[in-house]
């Protein structure tokens, strides 16, 4: 499986912006559907973007369309999530994933990073 590291995440007001990085290795990164997810205390896993192999397709959740943007170098092996305009209620440790099933927006992402904590104050 692919190993991912997430990094980025921190304490911003709310309006502000963060960029996480999640920086991928062990495998071909290209052969890998990425997505963010994000989890809240006491809240379910949320699918927050997922992007295509070659980064030619993305996918948003309503909670974050129009807000933030996920976006790949595949050269970098690295896939990113600009967060702008952010809310109190983005508050969440986000999650790296990876997969390789060759689906898109498949519905179990098959490798997962460790999460970076992002908090947004009001």
């Amino acid at each position: 499986q692919v190993q991912l590291l997430e990094s980025g995440g921190g304490l911003v007001q709310a309006g502000g912006s963060l960029r996480l990085s999640c920086a991928a290795s062990g495998r071909t990164f290209s052969d890998y559907v990425m997505g963010w997810f994000r989890q809240a205390p006491g809240n379910e896993r949320e699918r927050v973007a997922v992007i295509s192999w070659s980064g030619g397709s993305t996918y948003y959740a309503d909670s974050v369309k129009g807000r933030f943007t996920i976006s790949r170098d595949n050269a970098k092996n690295t896939v990113y999530l600009q967060m702008n305009s952010l809310k109190p209620e983005d508050t969440a440790v986000y999650y790296c994933a990876a997969d390789n099933s060759g689906r898109w927006l498949p519905r179990i992402f098959s490798s997962w990073g460790q999460g970076t904590q992002v908090t947004v104050s009001s």
